[in-house]
C-alpha cells in the first residue's frame, strides 16, 4: 500500500515536472513560433501586446483539451492509473502556472523567487521575446540555451498600468524598491 502510494505520488511529481516541459515548448513554439497554428499564437501575441489581456478559459481550453486528452489516452493505455496520475499532476502544474503568471504582472513580488518570475518573465515580455520562455523555471531555457539574465528591465511606459505593483505611491515612477531592477521608457 505504502509502495503504491509513493508510486503514484512519484508518477504525479512527474507530471508537475513534464508539465513544466510543455510550459516551454508550447511558449516557445506554439505562441511564439505558430506551429499549431495562428488562433493559439494570436491570443498570446495579443498578451504581449496588453500584458493586461489574459486569454479565457475557453481559449487555454482550446489547447489544454487535445493536450491532457491526448497524454490521458497515451499514458493512460500504457501505464494506467500511473499514467493518470502523471496526467493529473501536468494538470496541477498547469493550474500553478496560472496563478504564477498572472501574479508576475498583477502582484509586486514576495521573495526571491516571485523577484525572479518578474525579471525573467518582464524580460521575455519587453527586451527579447526569443529568450526566457519559461515562466516558472529557467530550467529548459538553461537546457535550450534560451536563457538571458537580465541586468535591468525597461518597461515601455504605456504599459506600466498593467503592473501598478511597480509604481510609487503617485503612480508616475518605479518605486524606489524597484529602481535597481525596473525603468520606464
Amino acid at each position: 500500500m505504502i509502495t503504491q502510494a509513493i508510486t503514484y505520488a512519484g508518477a504525479f511529481v512527474g507530471g508537475v515536472l513534464l508539465w513544466t516541459l510543455l510550459e516551454y515548448v508550447l511558449h516557445r513554439f506554439a505562441f511564439h513560433e505558430r506551429k499549431l497554428g495562428r488562433r493559439v499564437a494570436r491570443e498570446h501575441l495579443t498578451h504581449h501586446a496588453k500584458p493586461d489581456y489574459f486569454a479565457t478559459l475557453a481559449h487555454k481550453l482550446v489547447l489544454a483539451i487535445p493536450v491532457l486528452g491526448g497524454l490521458s489516452l497515451v499514458l493512460g493505455a500504457t501505464l494506467g492509473p500511473v499514467g493518470i496520475a502523471v496526467v493529473f499532476g501536468t494538470f496541477t502544474g498547469w493550474q500553478v502556472y496560472e496563478l504564477i503568471h498572472r501574479a508576475t504582472h498583477v502582484r509586486a513580488p514576495r521573495g526571491r523567487y516571485g523577484e525572479w518570475a518578474r525579471q525573467h518573465h518582464l524580460h521575455h515580455h519587453f527586451q527579447n521575446a526569443k529568450v526566457n520562455h519559461g515562466v516558472t523555471t529557467p530550467f529548459w531555457d538553461i537546457v535550450f540555451g534560451t536563457r538571458e539574465i537580465p541586468s535591468s528591465i525597461r518597461v515601455p511606459r504605456r504599459h506600466v498600468h498593467a503592473f501598478a505593483w511597480l509604481l510609487d505611491a503617485d503612480g508616475v515612477e518605479v518605486a524606489e524598491r524597484y529602481r535597481d531592477l525596473y525603468r520606464l521608457v
